[in-house]
């Protein structure tokens, strides 16, 4: 599309400004072809109508987009141009404070004036190894490129700074030179990289001083090429030298200083040894206060003079070098103050006895006479003859100034030729980088000699710059296959041939120089004729004759023709030259003995004057070479060396530093546009922007484009093949071809090209959004409308709803009147039919009642007759019945009678005969069932019917009684009434009696409820008071009780805060001891492997060694035990003698510092070993002082049973002895033939051995019993006062509180109940007192329930505590059951009987030891009871073990016959006399069969055996996968144990020795891979743990078996031993997080970073020449899956080794500390990795880490708690960030951030689309402001070398030594099974 077309509305333009240079402005119209202006609005809101030339019609400058603001690299910029690049800088320094941004090839320094945190270590680290691309624009970042293009390219570098005087220069140069001393180290003894830097103090003291634009400005150029060797480690430097000022020693201007080093002197003039040199104030001296400004605001001359000496001592300038140089610069001083007074017109005279003169004789010992007679008169040499002419008062002021000057020039050289003496090495130099501090183009009012110079010097820099830009483009070109068109670009060549060729400026002022009358005046006319119509660069002021001007590449300079012969000449007074030639001074003499030696190294010297006459007899060649040397003029030497410094950087590849001053006052981050555009034009900066404009400077790569530009693409267009989808894309939406090329892996754009993308981009995102908002809106309208809608519908449904409850109730009160009047109506009519009813039925009553009562009476008088009757009757039938009765009776008696006479008789009969009982028997059982039945039933018939006659008789009782009441009260009423008519009248008279009594009874009860009454209010209020007091003294003493317990509560928590503290600040200060001692480790083991390197290098260096007297590298370890360094050092000294010569040449400071060091080392080492100790035997101390006092109570005990098991050991030895002794005399006898078997002798001997074997089997076992018994009163004791010390003492108090609570309540009731008294006499209450004694009583009976309260709540203390101790002996029982229950069940059916009898045994033992502390008296029976109990036990013990042990000797006994008789058998028969003649063999005694105790034995020359194939050639692979872990621990711990069991010392220690040499020699050799660390950490952990686990130490054996036990080392403590490969194993842990580290050093970045997890999320933003590394995932990039493959590795390898769970935890949380440092230090340093995608990228990789945390069940090893200022990181950039509340927010979310990260990671948020916001400055400071009182460390970076202090938690392993079997694999064959 056409340049035009983008100039449409809102479309924003820069255009010129006076103030600002260019300023911003927006399109209110869109541009037309033919327009003559432009319709704009400035950023304030003005508009304004912009014109455009008539002739050119060039349209301003466009703006580019807001995205590409502030970007890294200018060249990244669309729209590059002059109003962009300044902005992009002014955004980038002022807003985000970041004062590096990139050109292309060129870093651009502005200067803040003030000191920023990005220079230390941590940022030097952070850069190492990065390319320069990946990080944000960095002075360490050039330096880094030069140095690893020096290392891949094999060639050498330039760094070239370039600038204005105050633009930092000198301190960008600097810092490069700090980061190659930081980053490659010193490949030599003398630390060179000290030397380098120490050199910078020494060159800024004296060649740098104050001007009017900067405080510390190099008056001189240099240029320092750093040395490297093959390894690319400093090995020396050089330093060559450029046009010094040397003006400024005899002038300077107002506001500015002479050199550093004069105003040093005067400031530390009254030192003792500068005393000499009679200096003073600076104010004193001609030299030093015509500038009215001596004192430099915050620069302390004193402390600077200090680092200049210091910094002259380490370069190797000695102390009384320094008082000479000193001296000569002091004499320079008084030179300036000799005062030189007219004599005549033409001659000059100093006054005699000038002091200063006379100082300055003194000073550099030469006589005053000479020195004042030649500064006044010069020598003039003719043809024929030589005479002195006097000199007028100005030529001598002149000579004695240039005398000045020259004296400091050639002091300055001999600095210089000295400083780069001590920085050249004997090493050879391999490759260099320069780095070139020059000074910048100059322009000022007045421009002399020396701006000429410089921007001469700028010219050809410029060139080369030029040349350089232009090459690197035209390969960029070639390498991608574009077509290659000549870019047409600023050649300054004709500018330098004006300056440097035939007939130009230079040569015309050399041949001006030569001639005898030579002037400025004629050779500026010189310069008019030949260069003024033939050069078009050439021009001559309109007002001036002795000026002249020069169109240089960034200016047209003026520059004034005075003084230009008399500087290029440089002349000095040469019989001046020959008096200090003649001093006594060395110095002196030693400045000026060789005028061409003293030159500058790089071809200056400043002591050439052309013009200098010599004596008539010149007869010495070396004078003669002088003189002919005297004859280069200024302007030739600079020129030469101009020509060498360009020959030696086109002979490099060079990197550009251009340094910016922002502003002339000096104020920090404040940014003058004039100024910067000046300054950029004059550095090159926009040339280079102008050559990359031309061509192609816009460049992405395919994948990179179609990422971007995803969104412009339809999924038809979208190929396989990107390439050809970004064409048919790119052709589509850009129609001219020329505005675009392919490359081979890139796209190049033409200027605006990327612009006009990101505008489509923005216009297709920006339709998107706005259909997204159209149809968000549309939902939002459509939801209010439905909304609307269910309102409407609402409240028509509420409206009919009221208009239908209306009708209803207008129905409802219509049907309620007419039931109103229905009811009424009805009411009515009931009414009256109620009267007639009611009529009706009160006739009806009448009448009815009436019949009822006849009907009564009839049935009355028929019941009655019936009653009569029926009483007749009955007694008729009674009597019937009872006479038939009498008479059936007495027939049945008749009838039964007869009956049963006939019965009996049957019955005698039939019992007689045994069938008549069977037959009986056979019916009985029936007939007594069916007797019992029908008994049960006449029972039951009898009593219902006695049931029934006494309800008869009851009911006829009551009527009979009845009737006799009524009949006597009838009567008594008869009675009565005839007794009352009688007392009628006097039961009236004895009525109005009474009362006329009740009415004054009355009135008296009145009275007395009146007095009662009030009494009884009396008595209320009185106990009311009562109950308020008592009530006030409850709440008083449970105010005070409450008190009491809150004071207690907080006593408590006090104290436990205090122990907290307490233990948190001895964790910290442990950790930082920890910590140290690690440090201590590493730096040690740093020395040995230098010591070692420097070894061998000193093998290599050596040619030919004698035999047998060769070095052997030291495997030596400094931390074993203090004999063995010694024996080891006294072994190593001797044998150094011999090998002298090797050594020879060879500069011992090193190893003698070394050595020194190391001894400090090892003292520093001890002392804070024996501090830990004592720190942790504190700790101990204090733990286990309460565990002493409750060992005292059993201590008599276990006493008692060691002595017990000492004498039973002691007679088990004796019972060895007398079996080994009879063994003795019985073969002696079995010799002499005295023991033949059969015999009596021989028979006694073996029945006594045979006593003694069983009663050395019974001793063992006893001796067994007892230590178990031991060992179980141990544990037993260890619980008691484990559980004593843990037993909550709280619960006890709470619950006798509770108690106490409720008894007070029920005593206050039954107080309540007892004082409650039964109704008051009245008239006794009265009494005066009686009140008083009844609160008495009361306040008695409180105090009574107190105390019974008191008393029951000790009571009930005591019962509470015997049940819980009690519970809790219980509880031990019952666990101390169930873990010998399941020990027992371990163990074999043989030995399980023994162990529950041992097992019973010891329990008695116990419940004796309990009852003896309980009740002594009552503990004697149980004791005798239990001893007995033991007794019968051990008894049936021994007898089962004695029928064992028989059983045993005849089964052998038998199978020894059946193999007697099975060899009998075969041997076949023999004759009785050869059974005779055969000699009588000895019988074998049966002994016990030993058990495998887990030794191994081995050789003393075995062991290198040992050391080698189990240390050396052990593959760790194979051993993890097929034998159990810490198999090598193990077997190295049998072989330890073995010599240990046979007693021998040196053994132990060499084979101690032994491995530990061994294992550093292994880790030495294969350091780096990670297996084999791994692996050896976990054995020498495991090696460690078996060296604590069988020490004996009662603490490392509570987990052991007896077993274990048994296999302790007996001989030996190696405790020293156990520090020692503790401090192995933290060297090896050490190595481990290294080599760790460097695996994942250069995953993180790609894939905690720049990979895209979240595919889409983060768009790419254009780059610059300098292209980061891609965040899609190529081959060979790594990403999230690849650093949690690797934590899987690095897991399941040390799982494989059996590394300690405790260990693994401490090295997750290493690795995930690194992950996180690193990467946030990442973030820090990139801005492009600041935005909102970005933060949700790292938060989803930091889940997917914690995910991995969760799967490996390492959640709580603190990895989390490290990545905590990375999560808050990310967290900070997602955030909103504008208002004050998230300003709040983030402050207390990011509490693990500094404030530095905070507002960093602030200032270089980024965002990715133009719908993101930049943060505010003001919000920045909202946030500084808020975070100002934070107490933390400035430092920005986290420290990714910081190693947490690792600890290794004691492991007992459960496996048994006896068990383990050594594979043939290891060929170990040499070792036996003990």
């Amino acid at each position: 599309m056409a340049a035009s077309e983008l100039y449409t509305k809102f479309a924003r333009v820069w255009i010129p400004d006076a103030e600002e240079v260019w300023k911003s402005a927006e399109l209110t119209k869109d541009y037309k072809n033919g327009d003559g202006s432009l319709q704009l609005t400035l950023e304030d809101g003005t508009s304004i109508d912009h014109m455009l030339d008539p002739k050119t019609k060039n349209l301003p400058y466009l703006r580019n987009p807001d995205i590409l603001v502030g970007e890294n690299d200018l060249t990244a910029l669309s729209y590059l141009h002059e109003p962009a690049v300044l902005h992009n800088l002014k955004v980038r320094f002022i807003d985000s404070k970041l004062i590096y941004t990139y050109c292309g090839i060129v870093l651009v320094a502005i200067n803040p004036y003030e000191t920023l945190p990005i220079y230390g270590t941590d940022i030097i680290n952070a850069y190492s190894g990065q390319n320069m691309g990946d990080m944000d624009p960095h002075i360490f970042a050039v330096a880094e490129e030069a140095y690893k293009q020096m290392a891949r390219d094999l060639r050498n570098q330039s760094i070239i700074v370039s600038g204005e005087s105050g633009a930092g220069k000198t301190v960008s140069a600097k810092y490069a030179m700090r980061y190659f001393a930081t980053v490659s180290g010193s490949a030599s003894e003398a630390n060179v990289e000290e030397k380098v830097l120490a050199s910078n103090p020494i060159m800024e003291a004296i060649g740098n001083a104050k001007t009017t634009r900067n405080d510390n400005s190099s008056r001189f150029g240099k240029y320092i090429e750093i040395g490297f060797d093959k390894r690319y480690r400093i090995i020396g430097a050089n330093m060559r030298t450029y046009l010094l000022e040397k003006s400024r020693v005899v002038f300077q201007a107002d506001e500015e200083r002479n050199y550093h080093i004069f105003y040093q002197l005067c400031a530390s003039s009254h030192l003792p040894e500068l005393k000499t040199l009679r200096l003073g104030n600076a104010n004193d001296f001609l030299y030093t206060r015509q500038g009215r400004s001596p004192v430099i605001d915050g620069v302390d001359d004193t402390k600077e003079f200090s680092n200049t000496r210091n910094a002259f001592t380490l370069l190797g300038i000695n102390e009384s070098y320094q008082i000479g140089l000193f001296q000569v610069l002091a004499a320079v001083l008084h030179l300036g103050n000799v005062e030189i007074k007219d004599r005549d017109s033409d001659s000059s005279i100093i006054a005699p006895n000038n002091s200063h003169l006379t100082a300055f004789c003194e000073l550099v010992g030469v006589t005053y006479q000479d020195m004042s007679h030649w500064l006044c008169h010069r020598k003039l040499k003719t043809a024929a003859e030589t005479y002195i002419k006097p000199i007028p008062r100005l030529q001598a002021t002149n000579a004695r100034d240039a005398l000045a000057k020259h004296i400091y020039a050639k002091l300055f050289n001999w600095i210089v030729e000295h400083v780069n003496k001590a920085l050249v090495t004997n090493v050879e130099q391999n490759s260099f980088i320069g780095v070139l501090d020059i000074y910048g183009f100059e322009t000022f009012d007045i421009n002399s000699f020396e701006q000429f110079c410089i921007n001469y010097a700028n010219e050809k820099l410029q060139q080369q710059f030029n040349m350089h830009v232009f090459k690197l483009e035209q390969e960029e070109y070639m390498r991608e296959q574009i077509p290659w068109t000549l870019i047409d670009f600023y050649d300054n060549q004709p500018c330098i041939n004006l300056i440097e060729a035939k007939m130009g400026v230079l040569d015309l002022l050399d041949e001006e120089c030569k001639m005898p009358k030579g002037s400025d005046d004629s050779w500026a006319q010189k310069l008019y004729n030949t260069h003024l119509k033939t050069c078009s660069l050439f021009e001559k002021p309109r007002l001036s004759n002795r000026a002249f001007i020069i169109q240089h590449f960034a200016d047209k300079v003026e520059y004034q023709c005075d003084g230009f012969l008399e500087k290029n000449k440089d002349t000095v007074n040469e019989e001046q030259i020959n008096v200090l030639r003649a001093s006594k001074f060395d110095l002196l003499v030693e400045l000026f003995h060789d005028e061409e030696r003293a030159s500058s190294p790089g071809g200056q010297a400043h002591g050439a004057g052309g013009r200098t006459r010599l004596s008539v007899k010149p007869a010495k060649s070396r004078t003669g070479t002088s003189s002919k040397d005297h004859k280069k003029t200024v302007g030739c030497q600079f020129r030469n060396s101009l020509q060498m410094l360009m020959e030696t950087l086109n002979a490099t590849t060079p990197h550009y530093v251009r340094c910016i001053k922002p502003n002339d006052f000096k104020l920090p981050f404040s940014f003058d546009p004039k100024r910067a555009v000046q300054q950029l034009r004059a550095c090159g900066v926009l040339e280079t922007i102008r050559i990359s404009a031309a061509g192609f400077p816009s460049r992405w790569t395919y994948q990179e484009f179609f990422s971007r530009y995803r969104v412009l693409m339809k999924q038809k267009d979208v190929l396989p093949d990107k390439k050809i989808t970004c064409k048919n894309v790119l052709e589509r939406l850009v129609q001219d071809q020329d505005k675009y090329q392919f490359g081979k892996t890139k796209i190049f754009f033409r200027a605006g090209q990327v612009a006009y993308l990101e505008k489509l981009r923005a216009d297709k995102l920006r339709a998107a959004c706005i259909r997204i908002q159209k149809t968000i809106r549309c939902w939002l309208a459509r939801k209010k409308y439905l909304r609307k809608r269910h309102a409407a519908i609402t409240m028509q449904r509420i409206v009919r709803g009221y208009q239908a409850r209306c009708l209803a109730t207008f129905l409802r009160r219509t049907k309620a009147v007419i039931t109103l009047q229905k009811y009424r109506r009805m009411y009515v009519e009931r009414k009256c039919y109620k009267q007639k009813q009611a009529a009706a039925l009160a006739m009806q009553t009448i009448l009815r009642a009436y019949m009822a009562r006849q009907k009564y009476q009839t049935l009355l008088r028929e019941h009655k007759a019936l009653v009569i009757q029926k009483h007749v009757r009955g007694w008729l039938a009674r009597q019937w019945y009872k006479r038939c009765l009498r008479s059936i009776v007495y027939l049945q008696c008749c009838v039964r009678r007869m009956r049963a006479k006939r019965e009996l008789k049957k019955l005698k009969i039939e019992a007689r005969s045994v069938e008549h009982f069977k037959k009986l028997n056979i019916g009985m059982e029936n007939k007594i069932m069916q007797l019992q039945r029908k008994v049960d039933e006449q029972n039951k018939e009898n009593r219902v019917i006695s049931e029934r006659l006494s309800g008869l008789e009851s009911s006829h009782t009551v009527e009979s009684e009845r009737m006799r009441s009524e009949l006597t009260r009838l009567r008594g009423a008869e009675e009565e009434a005839r007794n009352n008519a009688n007392r009628v009248v006097s039961l009236q008279e004895e009525l109005e009696r009474l009362r006329r009594e009740l009415n004054t009874t009355q009135e008296e009860k009145r009275t007395i409820e009146e007095w009662a009454q009030t009494y009884r209010d009396e008595m209320e209020k009185m106990v009311a008071e009562l109950k308020d007091q008592n009530g006030l003294l409850k709440s008083e003493k449970e105010g005070l009780n409450r008190l009491i317990q809150e004071q207690s509560q907080q006593m408590t928590e006090k104290m436990a805060r205090a122990i907290a503290e307490e233990t948190q600040q001895l964790e910290t200060d442990l950790n930082e001891e920890r910590s140290r001692y690690q440090n201590l480790l590493t730096e040690h083991r740093r020395l040995e492997e230098k010591y070692d390197d420097l070894k061998e290098d000193i093998a290599l260096s050596s040619n030919a060694p004698k035999p047998g007297h060769r070095r052997t590298d030291s495997t030596h370890s400094s931390n074993e035990s203090e004999y063995t360094y010694n024996s080891e050092y006294t072994e190593m000294e001797e044998g150094a003698h011999p090998g002298e010569d090797v050594t020879r040449g060879i500069d011992t400071s090193l190893t003698l510092k070394l050595q020194k060091r190391l001894m400090e080392l090892e003292q520093e080492k001890q002392s804070l070993r024996d501090e830990l100790e004592n720190r942790e035997e504190q700790f101990q101390r204090a733990r286990a002082r309460d565990v002493a006092e409750h060992k005292k109570a059993r201590g008599a005990e276990l006493e008692y049973e060691s002595l017990k098991r000492q004498e039973l050991e002691s007679e088990n030895k004796k019972l060895r002895h007398d079996l080994t002794e009879m063994r003795q005399s019985l073969l002696g006898n079995v010799a002499a033939g005295a023991g033949a078997p059969g015999s009596p002798a021989y028979k006694v001997l073996l029945d006594q051995l045979n006593a003694s074997c069983e009663e050395l089997e019974v001793r063992k076992e006893e001796v067994l019993i007892l230590r178990s018994q031991l060992v179980s009163q141990k544990e037993a004791l260890h619980k008691d006062e484990k559980e004593t010390m843990t037993e909550p003492s709280h619960y006890v108090e709470d619950v006798s509180k509770l108690k106490d609570t409720d008894e007070i309540k029920q005593a206050y009731v039954g107080l309540k109940e007892t004082n409650r008294s039964p109704i008051p006499d009245f008239h006794e209450l009265n009494e005066d007192g009686e009140l008083w004694l009844v609160y008495e009583g009361l306040k008695e009976t409180n105090r009574l329930l107190e105390s019974q309260l008191q008393t029951q709540q000790r009571s009930y203390d005591n019962e509470v505590e015997s049940l819980r101790g009690e519970l809790q002996n219980v509880k031990e029982e019952n666990n101390r059951q169930q873990q010998l229950l399941a020990q027992n069940l371990q163990l074999p059916p043989e030995a399980r009987i023994e162990a529950s009898l041992q097992h019973e045994i010891t329990r008695l033992t116990n419940e004796n030891l309990e009852i003896l502390a309980q009740d002594p008296t009552a503990s004697r029976e149980a004791r005798v009871i239990i001893l007995r109990r033991m007794v019968d036990l051990m008894e049936q013990l021994e007898k089962q073990d004695k029928t064992i042990r028989k059983l045993k000797k005849q089964l052998k006994v038998y199978s020894k016959r059946i193999g007697e008789m099975g060899a009998a058998q075969t041997e076949g028969q023999t004759s009785p006399g050869q059974l005779v003649d055969e000699p009588i063999r000895p019988v074998n005694i049966p002994r016990r069969e030993k058990d495998f105790q887990g030794m191994l034995e081995y050789k003393r020359e075995d062991e290198l055996r040992l050391v080698k194939n189990l240390i050396l050639e052990l593959k760790p692979r194979g051993v993890a996968v097929n034998l159990i872990p810490g198999l090598p621990a193990y077997i190295l711990f049998m072989c330890l144990r073995h010599a240990d069991y046979v007693n021998d010392d040196q053994k132990v220690r060499t084979l101690l020795t032994s491995i530990i040499n061994t294992i550093k020699k292994i880790l030495k050799k294969r350091g780096d891979d990670f297996e084999t660390v791994s692996f050896w950490l976990s054995n020498t952990c495991r090696f460690l743990h078996c060296l604590k686990q069988y020490s004996g130490d009662d603490a490392f054996m509570k987990h052991n078996t007896t077993r274990q036990n048994e296999h302790s080392l007996s001989n030996f403590d190696l405790a020293e031993y156990r520090q020692v490969i503790s401090d192995l194993a933290i060297q090896i842990y050490q190595q481990l997080i290294k080599c760790m580290e460097n695996i994942l050093q250069p995953m993180i970045v790609s894939g905690m970073l720049e990979h895209e997890t979240i595919q889409g999320v983060s768009g790419v933003k254009p780059t610059g020449l300098r292209k980061r590394t891609s965040s899609i995932a190529d081959e060979g990039t790594y990403t999230l899956d690849s650093i949690i493959r690797q934590l899987n590795a690095f897991h399941s390898t040390m799982c494989q080794h059996g590394t300690d769970p405790e260990l693994i935890k401490q090295v997750v949380k290493q690795q995930f500390y690194i992950v996180g440092a690193v990467t946030l230090n990442n973030l820090l340093l990139r801005k492009d990795m600041c935005s909102w995608s970005k933060g949700m990228q790292i938060r989803y990789n930091v889940s997917q880490l914690e995910e991995w945390l969760r799967d490996k069940t390492l959640m709580h090893c603190g990895a989390k708690e490290t990545l905590e200022p990375l999560i808050q990181a990310a967290q900070l950039l997602q955030v909103k960030k504008k208002a004050d509340e998230d300003a709040e927010a983030i402050c207390s979310m990011c509490h693990s951030l500094t404030t530095a990260q905070i507002v960093k990671v602030l200032n270089l948020y980024t965002p990715v689309n133009e719908f993101e916001e930049r943060v505010s400055v003001t919000f920045i400071r909202t946030i500084q402001t808020r975070l100002r009182d934070r107490c933390e460390s400035p430092q920005l970076l986290m420290d990714t070398k910081m190693i947490y202090p690792v600890t290794f938690p004691f492991n007992p392993s459960s496996v048994a030594l006896e068990t383990i079997q050594i594979p043939s694999s290891l060929n170990l064959g040499f070792l036996t099974r003990v």
